[in-house]
């Protein structure tokens, strides 16, 4: 995994690069299909992360936001987010992040997160531990009861939306204190030991493919609300491991 993780660095860095050049300057956004917003800079980043990656492994498929799915020609492909947080990127809010991941016969088995704006890289290979850009190895926190857990999430609105409105106040109403980090950074919390747990609705595979391994390297848990450990259920809880079947059992429509 030395060679593809040094590749993955690489591209995520290269990417930062490319949108702090357009990080608070006047640039213009659209709106996709999804309501989502792009940039020219979410779609650069994608350009230049994949013409990294397949200098090396020229093999290997890619599955971006913005360019879609590009079949290579084996069972390996990256994942790719060239912005997560497009939405903070374009209020000039410094919480965004490069977001890629190595999938292997359905299986995530590397993750690198690059938040340039905050100077952050954080990275795990399968079995080989998480650490961020300092080589300390980052550790998820030993927290064991939902009452004195902190909890994150998203979009409130996307669990009214989706009749879960009940399932997020009995999660609110069970753990110690809540906070609204949003994208990356909810879920980056956990890998840090800053808080226990994250959830997320309304997600794709590119805004949890490198968080997953990167949890599960630091000690905690990923799965979606039905408990599968899975990228592809439209949603996500990130915790300790510790907090998780409580967190699930809140959850429960």
């Amino acid at each position: 995994m030395e060679r593809h993780l040094r590749t993955a660095i690489a591209a995520a860095r290269a990417a930062g690069e490319i949108a702090m050049r357009h990080f608070r300057t006047d640039f213009a956004v659209e709106t996709k299909p999804d309501r989502s917003p792009v940039t020219a800079a979410d779609r650069a980043c994608e350009r230049r992360i994949g013409e990294i990656l397949l200098s090396e492994f020229p093999d290997y498929g890619l599955y971006g936001e913005e360019q879609g799915e590009q079949p290579g020609k084996t069972s390996k492909r990256w994942i790719i987010d060239p912005i997560d947080g497009t939405k903070s990127f374009v209020r000039g809010i410094p919480f965004f992040a490069t977001l890629i991941g190595l999938e292997h016969d359905g299986e995530i088995v590397l993750g690198v997160v690059h938040a340039p704006a905050m100077n952050e890289l954080l990275f795990a290979t399968k079995d080989g531990g998480a650490y961020d850009e300092h080589g300390t190895r980052l550790a998820v926190s030993r927290v064991d009861r939902l009452a004195a857990a902190m909890v994150s999430f998203g979009g409130l609105e996307i669990f009214r939306r989706a009749g879960r409105w009940a399932s997020i106040e009995r999660l609110v109403d069970s753990t110690g204190r809540q906070r609204g980090y949003g994208d990356y950074l909810g879920s980056t919390a956990v890998i840090h030991g800053w808080s226990e747990a994250m959830v997320e609705l309304d997600v794709k595979p590119w805004d949890l493919a490198p968080l997953k391994i990167l949890v599960e390297e630091a000690g905690g848990r990923f799965t979606d609300f039905e408990g599968k450990a899975t990228i592809y259920g439209g949603s996500a809880v990130v915790t300790n491991g510790r907090v998780h079947d409580e967190v699930l059992e809140m959850l429960r429509v």
